[in-house]
């Protein structure tokens, strides 16, 4: 499908992005040069085999195209784009110079290209009931309203389309989860720092975002608040990371 054919699952209206959010897209902005090699180094390299679950796990169950919202260097929708090259897959971010590596990302693979456009979940620009899986990778928690966001994705896919949530997660499990609250708040603020040559914040931030955010059945019951059904979630990785799937309920 070519942008012309993506104008037509577009509103009308352009919304500016939300201004609020704005400290949040300056920190991401700052990273985006080192985020996927500070991604890779801080899970020790099992991010991207949760993409490849996720992929795997998630598959679009209808026709139509397929949406990755928060898409940041545009790793999952590439990843959905590599197994359903016959689909037009999205990627959207309200970071532009995260996009803007998600792009080089693209053009350096073979085959069908995501397209990348700069939008905030917020307040998505695309018409309802357009897409068969909606999906976010470690962002949900990253926007202002994630409920808000959930109702967004959940306005624009297509009556019996799926949602895709990937989201880190705290183990369950004392002892590790004692140990991985340690590392995630001593060790990985100064590494990612360090590398990553960005203030504090950036990586101060990453721990505290993730120790607020609800998870496991208190995710679901956000995700059924939002107009979704048959809400599952699976822990991966002794549950440093979650999956959340769920059905827009079908018309009629």
């Amino acid at each position: 499908m070519s942008y012309l054919g993506v104008h037509r699952l577009m509103t009308d209206k352009h919304p500016n992005l939300d201004k609020q959010s704005h400290e949040i897209r300056l920190m991401f902005a700052g990273i985006a040069h080192r985020y996927d090699l500070l991604n890779r180094i801080l899970s020790g390299w099992v991010d991207t085999h949760w993409r490849r679950l996720t992929v795997r796990l998630a598959p679009p169950t209808i026709q139509g195209p397929v949406l990755d919202v928060c898409t940041g260097t545009g790793d999952l929708v590439l990843g959905y784009q590599r197994k359903y090259h016959d689909r037009l897959t999205i990627g959207t971010d309200f970071c532009r110079e995260m996009l803007h590596f998600a792009h080089k990302k693209a053009l350096a693979g073979s085959g069908p290209k995501p397209l990348f456009l700069e939008a905030d979940t917020m307040v998505l620009p695309m018409r309802d009931n357009h897409f068969a899986l909606t999906t976010v990778a470690f962002g949900l928690r990253n926007t202002q309203d994630p409920r808000q966001a959930l109702k967004e994705m959940c306005r624009v896919t297509r009556p019996g389309g799926r949602l895709a949530v990937l989201e880190f997660s705290m183990p369950t499990w004392p002892v590790l989860g004692a140990v991985y609250s340690w590392y995630f708040q001593k060790v990985l603020p100064k590494v990612g720092q360090t590398i990553s040559r960005s203030p504090a914040t950036a990586y101060g931030y990453l721990p505290q975002s993730v120790k607020k955010f609800p998870q496991g059945e208190d995710l679901c019951s956000w995700i059924r608040g939002a107009g979704w059904e048959s809400v599952t979630h699976r822990p991966f990785t002794m549950g440093i990371a979650t999956l959340y799937t769920a059905n827009k309920p079908s018309v009629g």
